[in-house]
């Protein structure tokens, strides 16, 4: 699996490896001083991970870098989202309209809190805790999406699979329910009698922007795909009609999702 790299944190490590280096400094004294272990040095100076404001001070000072390396503390920052989805995410904001398909979870804009921790919280590796607070602090805000002003058409299908797991509890059901009573929004349930070839190829989303262009987005547990390119959005629109068609009204869906709710 190919690593995701932050440009800032790429330059912000560069620096901090090159004054480390200039400077006579090990890895291990710049840990030692700044309660780090040598390897997670040298992942900041890689950019795999953020060099932290800790780090950048004790490296300032054992380097003798005049504030120089501490400055660095205001520009190199935690990314809210991963790096595969940012660009995804850029578009989400600016949305006018949007069609999400889910095969096995909720749809990240109709997550609560407690679904979301779940999830986030049993990553692949493990994430640090205050990684996980800021991907579940930036997934609430981006539902906001929901409730701007003008509205947002939003459509969403979540196959029933997605509501038969244990982190969608009787609070995630309710949830579905009342963001489905919203005028710009639909929730759909697929169930699985009515489960289709084209479903069981993967989730999807479909969005357009204020400038008309659409765009797909696709994502897997390691990589994602976000294009414009003509044919492939049209391959996408058309595989989503047709699980559209096969998946229960809204009002069905509404009762589905209630006795669900109710059994829970």
């Amino acid at each position: 699996m190919s690593v995701q790299y932050n440009p800032t944190w790429r330059y912000g490590g560069n620096q901090l490896k090159r004054w480390r280096t200039r400077a006579s400094v090990t890895r291990e004294e710049l840990g030692a001083a700044s309660n780090y272990s040598p390897d997670t040095i040298k992942a900041m100076e890689q950019g795999v991970r953020m060099p932290t404001a800790r780090v950048l001070d004790a490296a300032d000072e054992l380097c003798h870098a005049e504030g120089l390396l501490s400055a660095a503390k205001d520009y190199v920052r935690a990314e809210k989202f991963p790096a595969r989805a940012q660009d995804f995410m850029q578009y989400e904001r600016e949305a006018v309209s949007l069609w999400w398909y889910e095969l096995g979870l909720i749809p990240g804009l109709l997550q609560t809190e407690p679904y979301a921790r779940a999830l986030i919280g049993n990553h692949c590796p493990p994430l640090d805790e205050e990684t996980v607070e800021r991907r579940v602090a930036a997934r609430l805000e981006r539902q906001e999406l929901l409730t701007r002003t003008p509205p947002v058409a939003i459509s969403f299908v979540v196959y029933e699979a997605a509501l038969r797991v244990p982190q969608a509890d009787e609070g995630q059901l309710l949830r579905l329910l009342d963001i489905g009573r919203r005028n710009n929004i639909s929730v759909q349930v697929l169930p699985f009698a009515r489960v289709i070839s084209a479903a069981l190829l993967g989730p999807m989303v479909l969005l357009e922007t204020r400038d008309r262009e659409r765009l797909a987005f696709t994502e897997g547990p390691s990589a994602s795909v976000l294009t414009s390119e003509p044919e492939v959005v049209s391959s996408h629109i058309e595989r989503l009609s047709m699980i559209r068609m096969e998946a229960l009204g809204t009002e069905e869906s509404a009762l589905f999702i209630k006795r669900m709710a109710e059994e829970a």
